[in-house]
């Protein structure tokens, strides 16, 4: 063993740790849970190796060695277009599609997260080098709190507030408060839409939100993230039973029409709570550059 044997352990794990620690399998059961995070935890060993063996090649002046990070660049844009692959792949087979948008937003979350990984591995083992153990460990501590953060986005709650809104009929004309929705002309489509619907109107908090909530992808992903949490009552060939938003053209409101099959309008209300503010729908008009 040499000098660079206990700090390389110690950023690989570290590194590894790191990749763990950031790999949920949540109520989208993705990653799978098994497989799936077989290979994400793989790859995240490789780029903590990665990470950690650029500081001894600094150190011992090989350059050279430092340009295979290049080539990690590209392998983890692989990565990238992997997940979207295989997410667009399972979303023909949802009720309720995901959406291109928020398939995008989850593979580009995956390959940032390896470059996480990368930059954790470097420091703690530039650390170790330059200080110590000691110095490794606060580290350590400072780039798990900061991989903490850069995980946690935006979430809906924090751009609109959410209200729990009656269902109703004009005629064969769906709406949500005063929000047209669709239109239903057979009396029992009604009656199963009346009995098994909720509806919500989500507010915007700023002009700002207006662009973001309007966003289709944005929307899908409130519709997905509500009925894969609560079930959907429908089967595939019942397009009068698909859930839905539409949008207030005078004050940006939007309206979410929701066929749960568990009614309970609270748990719906914290589930579109939660649903992730996705990047790609993330605009901001009233701001000049």
């Amino acid at each position: 063993m040499n000098e660079y044997t206990y700090p390389i352990l110690f950023g690989i794990i570290v590194g590894t740790a790191i990749r763990v620690y950031m790999l949920r399998t949540d109520y989208r059961q993705y990653p799978t849970y098994l497989h799936g995070k077989i290979i994400h935890l793989s790859l995240g060993f490789i780029a903590a190796a990665l990470g950690t063996i650029a500081i001894p090649s600094i150190m011992e002046k090989e350059f050279t060695a430092v340009t295979f990070l290049t080539l990690a660049a590209s392998q983890f844009r692989e990565v990238r277009n992997m997940e979207r692959n295989t997410l667009a792949e399972m979303d023909s087979y949802e009720l309720v599609p995901r959406g291109n948008t928020y398939i995008e937003g989850i593979a580009v979350a995956f390959e940032s997260r390896n470059y996480l990984v990368i930059f954790t591995s470097f420091v703690v083992t530039l650390a170790y080098l330059a200080l110590n153990i000691w110095g490794a460990l606060v580290a350590t501590v400072l780039c798990f709190i900061g991989c903490k953060v850069w995980m946690s986005g935006s979430k809906l709650s924090d751009i609109v507030t959410i209200e729990h809104s009656t269902l109703s009929f004009e005629g064969a004309g769906l709406y949500v408060d005063n929000i047209y929705i669709m239109n239903i002309g057979l009396p029992e489509r009604q009656e199963e839409i009346l009995k098994y619907g909720m509806g919500f109107i989500l507010t915007p908090k700023s002009f700002s939100v207006r662009s973001t909530i309007a966003n289709l992808g944005q929307r899908q992903a409130i519709l997905h993230d509500v009925s894969v949490s609560l079930g959907v009552f429908r089967d595939s060939g019942t397009p009068a039973l698909v859930p839905l938003i539409k949008r207030d053209l005078n004050d940006g409101r939007i309206g979410v029409f929701i066929l749960p099959q568990l009614q309970d309008p609270g748990r719906a209300k914290e589930i579109i709570s939660a649903v992730p503010v996705l990047e790609n729908a993330i605009q901001m008009p009233s701001k000049k550059n």
